[in-house]
Protein backbone atom coordinates (compact mmCIF):
# COMPACT_ATOMS: atom_id res chain seq x y z
CA UNK A 1 0.00 0.00 0.00
CA UNK A 2 1.13 3.30 -0.77
CA UNK A 3 2.00 6.38 1.45
CA UNK A 4 3.00 9.91 1.59
CA UNK A 5 6.57 9.26 1.93
CA UNK A 6 6.82 6.41 -0.91
CA UNK A 7 9.12 9.09 -3.04
CA UNK A 8 11.14 10.35 0.34
CA UNK A 9 13.92 8.44 -1.50
CA UNK A 10 14.02 10.94 -4.33
CA UNK A 11 14.83 13.88 -2.42
CA UNK A 12 17.97 15.78 -2.71
CA UNK A 13 20.39 15.90 -5.94
CA UNK A 14 21.19 13.22 -8.32
CA UNK A 15 23.39 12.92 -11.49
CA UNK A 16 21.10 10.92 -14.23
CA UNK A 17 22.24 9.01 -16.66
CA UNK A 18 19.74 8.61 -19.21
CA UNK A 19 19.41 6.56 -22.00
CA UNK A 20 16.59 7.05 -24.93
CA UNK A 21 15.32 5.59 -28.04
CA UNK A 22 15.25 7.75 -30.61
CA UNK A 23 11.58 6.95 -32.13
CA UNK A 24 9.84 6.18 -28.71
CA UNK A 25 7.79 3.88 -31.16
CA UNK A 26 10.48 1.69 -33.09
CA UNK A 27 11.75 -1.44 -31.47
CA UNK A 28 14.02 -1.24 -34.09
CA UNK A 29 15.30 2.57 -33.61
CA UNK A 30 18.38 3.37 -32.21
CA UNK A 31 19.46 4.85 -28.36
CA UNK A 32 21.09 8.03 -27.05
CA UNK A 33 22.92 8.45 -24.05
CA UNK A 34 23.24 11.66 -21.94
CA UNK A 35 23.82 12.89 -18.49
CA UNK A 36 21.76 15.51 -16.47
CA UNK A 37 21.48 16.43 -13.42
CA UNK A 38 18.16 16.28 -11.30
CA UNK A 39 16.64 17.66 -7.74
CA UNK A 40 13.74 17.00 -6.01
CA UNK A 41 12.32 18.64 -2.51
CA UNK A 42 9.30 17.54 -0.74
CA UNK A 43 5.96 19.23 0.03
CA UNK A 44 2.85 18.93 2.09
CA UNK A 45 4.39 16.69 4.61
CA UNK A 46 5.66 13.78 2.20
CA UNK A 47 2.34 13.87 0.34
CA UNK A 48 3.98 15.98 -2.53
CA UNK A 49 7.34 16.79 -4.27
CA UNK A 50 8.58 18.29 -7.37
CA UNK A 51 11.35 17.27 -9.05
CA UNK A 52 13.51 19.18 -11.87
CA UNK A 53 15.76 17.58 -14.35
CA UNK A 54 18.57 19.43 -16.59
CA UNK A 55 19.41 17.59 -19.77
CA UNK A 56 22.02 20.02 -21.25
CA UNK A 57 22.70 17.89 -24.14
CA UNK A 58 18.93 18.46 -25.15
CA UNK A 59 18.92 21.78 -24.25
CA UNK A 60 15.72 21.51 -22.28
CA UNK A 61 14.82 20.58 -18.54
CA UNK A 62 11.47 18.77 -17.21
CA UNK A 63 9.36 18.79 -14.03
CA UNK A 64 7.20 16.23 -12.37
CA UNK A 65 5.33 17.22 -9.71
CA UNK A 66 4.03 14.43 -7.90
CA UNK A 67 0.71 14.29 -5.90
CA UNK A 68 -0.48 11.23 -2.86
CA UNK A 69 -4.33 11.33 -3.23
CA UNK A 70 -5.04 10.88 0.71
CA UNK A 71 -8.84 9.11 0.01
CA UNK A 72 -7.15 6.75 -2.85
CA UNK A 73 -3.51 6.12 -1.52
CA UNK A 74 -2.62 6.92 -5.19
CA UNK A 75 0.12 8.80 -6.61
CA UNK A 76 -0.01 10.72 -9.40
CA UNK A 77 2.88 12.04 -11.45
CA UNK A 78 2.06 15.05 -13.69
CA UNK A 79 5.17 15.53 -16.18
CA UNK A 80 6.19 19.31 -17.87
CA UNK A 81 9.13 20.07 -20.44
CA UNK A 82 10.52 22.97 -20.70
CA UNK A 83 9.69 23.57 -24.97
CA UNK A 84 6.09 23.21 -24.80
CA UNK A 85 5.64 24.48 -20.97
CA UNK A 86 2.27 22.08 -20.73
CA UNK A 87 1.84 19.28 -18.04
CA UNK A 88 1.16 16.06 -20.25
CA UNK A 89 -1.81 13.58 -18.92
CA UNK A 90 -0.77 12.06 -15.57
CA UNK A 91 0.39 8.59 -14.60
CA UNK A 92 -1.04 7.20 -11.81
CA UNK A 93 0.27 4.48 -8.77
CA UNK A 94 2.05 3.29 -6.33
CA UNK A 95 4.38 1.21 -4.61
CA UNK A 96 4.68 -2.37 -3.47
CA UNK A 97 7.30 -4.76 -2.15
CA UNK A 98 8.47 -6.87 -4.59
CA UNK A 99 9.98 -9.97 -3.61
CA UNK A 100 11.90 -8.13 -0.86
CA UNK A 101 12.67 -4.91 -3.04
CA UNK A 102 10.63 -1.49 -2.76
CA UNK A 103 9.12 -0.87 -6.49
CA UNK A 104 6.86 1.77 -7.92
CA UNK A 105 4.04 1.31 -11.11
CA UNK A 106 2.76 4.10 -12.79
CA UNK A 107 -0.28 4.00 -15.66
CA UNK A 108 -1.76 6.84 -18.01
CA UNK A 109 -2.78 7.41 -21.68
CA UNK A 110 -1.28 9.58 -23.94
CA UNK A 111 -0.21 10.46 -27.52
CA UNK A 112 3.14 10.06 -29.10
CA UNK A 113 3.19 11.32 -33.07
CA UNK A 114 -0.23 11.17 -33.34
CA UNK A 115 -1.10 7.09 -32.11
CA UNK A 116 -2.74 6.82 -28.73
CA UNK A 117 -1.00 5.41 -26.20
CA UNK A 118 -0.71 3.45 -22.81
CA UNK A 119 2.07 4.58 -20.42
CA UNK A 120 4.02 2.99 -17.96
CA UNK A 121 6.54 4.80 -15.39
CA UNK A 122 8.56 2.14 -13.04
CA UNK A 123 10.52 3.19 -9.97
CA UNK A 124 13.23 0.48 -9.04
CA UNK A 125 16.85 -0.51 -7.49
CA UNK A 126 15.93 2.33 -4.86
CA UNK A 127 18.94 2.70 -2.44
CA UNK A 128 19.87 5.72 -0.80
CA UNK A 129 22.44 6.64 -3.10
CA UNK A 130 20.95 5.23 -6.42
CA UNK A 131 17.44 4.71 -8.46
CA UNK A 132 16.54 3.65 -11.32
CA UNK A 133 13.55 4.95 -13.91
CA UNK A 134 11.91 3.30 -16.57
CA UNK A 135 9.08 4.67 -19.05
CA UNK A 136 7.07 2.13 -21.57
CA UNK A 137 4.80 2.27 -23.95
CA UNK A 138 2.49 0.25 -25.33
CA UNK A 139 0.12 0.69 -28.47
CA UNK A 140 -1.72 -2.42 -27.69
CA UNK A 141 -3.53 -1.47 -24.53
CA UNK A 142 -1.15 -2.82 -22.29
CA UNK A 143 -0.73 -6.71 -23.98
CA UNK A 144 2.88 -5.82 -25.03
CA UNK A 145 5.36 -2.85 -23.89
CA UNK A 146 8.19 -1.20 -25.11
CA UNK A 147 10.90 0.64 -23.30
CA UNK A 148 11.43 3.79 -24.61
CA UNK A 149 13.57 5.81 -22.01
CA UNK A 150 15.67 4.63 -18.61
CA UNK A 151 17.38 6.90 -16.01
CA UNK A 152 19.70 5.73 -13.83
CA UNK A 153 20.16 8.25 -10.89
CA UNK A 154 23.08 8.33 -8.47
CA UNK A 155 23.34 10.71 -5.84
CA UNK A 156 25.11 13.64 -5.12
CA UNK A 157 25.36 16.93 -3.03
CA UNK A 158 24.51 20.02 -4.07
CA UNK A 159 25.77 23.03 -2.90
CA UNK A 160 23.15 25.35 -0.83
CA UNK A 161 22.78 29.11 -0.99
CA UNK A 162 24.04 28.53 2.54
CA UNK A 163 27.12 27.18 1.65
CA UNK A 164 25.89 23.67 3.03
CA UNK A 165 24.94 20.67 0.55
CA UNK A 166 22.10 18.98 0.31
Amino acid sequence: MSSPHDFDFLHGGWTVRNRRRTDFLDLAGSWEEFDGTSRCWSLFDGAANIEEIDMPPLGSKGLTLRLFDRETEEWSLNWSASGSGRLFPPVKGGFTDQQGAFQGEFYGDDTCDGKDVRVRFVWSEISDSTARWEQAFSADDGATWMTNWTMAFTRVAFPQKDGSSG
